[in-house]
């Protein structure tokens, strides 16, 4: 209903536009009023910014279908997505949808989506997080460039401590049986978890 009031201003407003459009565009000669020009001028910021509130509003509720199918963890919506990908392609198409792949930065944020990917895809698959080493090896970013402060390497993992890849493995995964983060060859296909954030 909301949305219907919505697209009801947003047809009026662009009826509106058109026919200012329509107006400045005809070709009388006309002495400039000043005045009606400035009018013509407000009414078109009026315009511009109803528009831009109606895309925030668009975007709000994106966001919300996000977080009403996915996780809310405090500023944060995830969501797995299924589908198996390489690191690559995983991570642009959550930056399509507005989002980049999964970052926990905290072992309660941890544990929260551990306990989501079990229930959304089981814990046989592993999911790819947003982490990398690959500008430089053993040096884990997040999405922006900065070091990762919050880290969950697996320590027991067949007797060989996490990341233990080398150059072969840049890309960081979720074990959802553990919890517990790995390094993988960011070629291998895997699902992956989305990160939102809320503002």
């Amino acid at each position: 209903m909301e949305f219907r009031g919505v697209s009801v201003l947003l047809g009026v407003l662009l009826l509106i536009h058109c026919s200012l459009q329509q107006t400045a565009s005809r070709k009388k000669p006309v002495k400039k009023d000043a005045s009606r020009d400035a009018a013509l001028a407000e009414m078109q910021k009026q315009i511009d910014d109803i528009v831009q509130e109606l895309n925030v509003l668009k975007e709000h509720q994106a966001l919300q279908t996000v977080c009403l199918k996915g996780l809310k963890v405090h500023r944060k919506c995830f969501l797995v997505d299924p589908l198996k990908k390489r690191y690559h392609t995983a991570s642009e198409d959550c930056n399509a949808l507005g989002g980049v792949l999964g970052e926990p930065t905290s072992s309660e944020e941890n544990d929260q989506l551990r306990d989501y990917i079990r229930q959304s895809i089981g814990l046989d698959e592993q999911v790819w997080l947003g982490f990398s080493d690959m500008a430089v090896e053993g040096q884990w970013l997040d999405h922006t460039g900065f070091s990762i402060t919050y880290k969950n390497w697996d320590a027991s993992n067949f007797g060989s401590p996490q990341p233990d890849g080398g150059k072969s493995q840049n890309c960081a995964v979720l074990s959802p049986s553990s919890g517990k983060w790995l390094d993988e060859n960011c070629r291998e296909e895997k699902p992956s978890v989305c990160q939102f954030s809320i503002v």
